[in-house]
């Protein structure tokens, strides 16, 4: 039979393309193999562990099944059966690969094995992607031998929950909808000059007072028109611990942003002795970038010190975001104190106080055993010895940067910036501007062609921003996220010799059933011809 299936596979290649269709992964796998028949998933279907260290995985697994199916299955920690199993086991063997996993399915079983846990955990990602949409009588899944690993460390989606701000629960799924498109790095953009979000328990003011603001604007920046409703909300300690355990789970690493030095007008409104004027401020009501930035005094980084002490006693990941972007530097220009601080510490210009302010900010960080990352802007005036750069205004910042030997998260607007329109303007809701269709986004390459090999290597990964001046509410946010967001799952994920646009159309158009599924309010601009 399997002779027979062969020669026929040979004579009419159309047979193998059939079989394919059944294949439908995003992010692309690195090698897919068809085989013949399929595994049914039965109730008695039982979990095997090759390692007590996938524990958590097993505990994924059913309750992924409990929440879609309404059953889960029994775990043990030997085989014990010859079929109808399910086997999740560690292995060396993919060891030189990132997050490499190999997914099996056969008549009688299915195992994965993964490089490490989040390995394994990327595999029921894409195994839950093969299984038939709930409710289903049946749980059949089409055999297969899929091969496959991630190309960059750093899959990324940022969301600004500073304009405004979203629940916990949205957090939560948010989180859910990276990791099951193998995305591991969540930018959570906690404060700026409409909004501080995160609560600081030694500075109470920067959430009672930083938290709300007394207004919006109304309608696009150039209409200057505003509102006069209270607006605001943060996220506890306590919410922030669970999230972060809620993340860890699904191997997704957040990382906060604490902006600095500028974009900080909801701190300074609550604390404004850190400011150089002193002066009384509200939290921003308008878009845009405010000329109040923090003074770089030892009372400032006295506050700060503290501040980034409590924040990164609460995330556990490597990096930690400081802003950096977009820095107004008259106030420093005209300010006594900073003219004093740049002529004891030999500094030619307000760009190179910014690199000094940075560079006592990392030092903090350092000691406290995490790394610094900031936005390109953080270039200017000296980069800090061990800062990370993560490139929006275009490709230059980080190219700069890799060839400085610091590592770099692309993410130029033109491409990874989720919070421009993707279809026709008049045909969508309002957006801060820009034109950032799904084609754009896949076509997008995260290490230029000016870098050699070795240089290369700096380049983490690329990761989509969605900022929310324009985005109010929760499905909105989704709306301007998908499908670009799968789109840069496919970017980050697959080897370059596997991507093609029409392909990953297909794919993603096959799963829309599975977004909608999923309760995704994505936008069908792509899909519009």
């Amino acid at each position: 039979m399997k002779k027979i299936y062969i020669m026929l596979c040979f004579c009419f290649p159309f047979l193998v393309n059939a079989q394919l269709q059944n294949i439908q992964i995003i992010p692309q796998a690195s090698e897919i193999k068809n085989g013949i028949g399929h595994f049914t998933l039965t109730k008695s279907t039982i979990i095997v562990l090759n390692n007590a260290e996938l524990k958590q995985e097993a505990e994924f697994l059913n309750q992924y099944l409990l929440e879609n199916y309404g059953f889960s299955l029994k775990i043990e920690k030997s085989l014990t059966v010859k079929k109808n199993f399910l086997l999740l086991g560690l292995s060396k063997e993919q060891s030189q690969w990132i997050d490499a996993y190999k997914l099996t399915v056969l008549e009688n079983s299915i195992e994965i094995w993964g490089d490490q846990n989040a390995g394994v955990f990327y595999g029921l990602q894409s195994l839950f992607q093969l299984m038939p949409l709930p409710p289903q009588r049946k749980i059949s899944i089409p055999s297969c031998n899929i091969s496959d690993y991630a190309r960059f460390t750093w899959r990324g989606m940022h969301l600004d929950c500073s304009r405004h701000f979203f629940s916990p629960e949205f957090i939560k799924k948010y989180i859910d909808n990276l990791a099951f498109y193998k995305m591991n790095v969540f930018h959570w953009h906690l404060t700026d000059d409409q909004g501080w979000r995160i609560e600081i328990k030694k500075y109470p003011l920067l959430t009672e007072i930083g938290g709300y603001r007394n207004g919006s604007m109304i309608g696009h920046y150039r209409d200057q028109k505003f509102d006069t409703i209270r607006y605001g909300g943060y996220y506890t300690q306590e919410q922030i611990k669970e999230i972060v355990a809620y993340a860890g789970a699904r191997h997704v690493t957040i990382v906060p942003e604490i902006e600095m030095p500028g974009h900080a007008l909801a701190a300074l409104a609550a604390y404004p002795q850190f400011s150089c004027t002193g002066k009384k401020l509200e939290v921003g009501k308008r878009w845009g970038v405010e000329e109040e930035v923090y003074c770089p005094s030892e009372e400032t980084f006295a506050f700060l010190n503290e501040v980034l002490g409590e924040v990164i006693n609460l995330f556990p990941g490597k990096y930690i975001h400081i802003g950096g972007d977009e820095v107004l530097k008259n106030i420093w220009d005209s300010s006594a104190l900073c003219q004093q601080i740049m002529a004891k510490e030999k500094l030619q210009n307000s760009h190179e106080l910014q690199s000094y302010f940075i560079r006592r900010i990392e030092q903090m960080v350092n000691a406290r055993g995490r790394q610094i990352i900031g936005w390109d802007e953080i270039l200017e005036g000296g980069l800090a010895p061990n800062a990370a750069v993560m490139s929006w205004r275009g490709i230059e910042g980080g190219i700069a940067a890799a060839k400085q030997k610091h590592f770099v998260v692309m993410t130029p607007g033109g491409y990874c910036y989720f919070d421009h329109y993707q279809g026709k303007p008049e045909q969508e809701p309002l957006a801060i501007g820009g034109f950032t269709p799904l084609e754009k986004t896949y076509s997008y390459e995260p290490i230029p062609d000016t870098l050699n090999a070795e240089e290369a290597k700096y380049i983490l990964g690329a990761q989509g921003n969605v900022w929310t001046e324009y985005i109010y509410t929760e499905k909105q946010v989704e709306y301007m996220a998908f499908p670009r967001l799968i789109a840069l799952a496919e970017v980050n994920w697959s080897a370059k010799n596997v991507k093609d646009y029409q392909s990953f159309y297909n794919r993603l158009n096959a799963q829309r059933p599975l977004l909608q599924y999923r309760k995704i309010n994505f936008s069908e601009s792509a899909f519009k011809k």
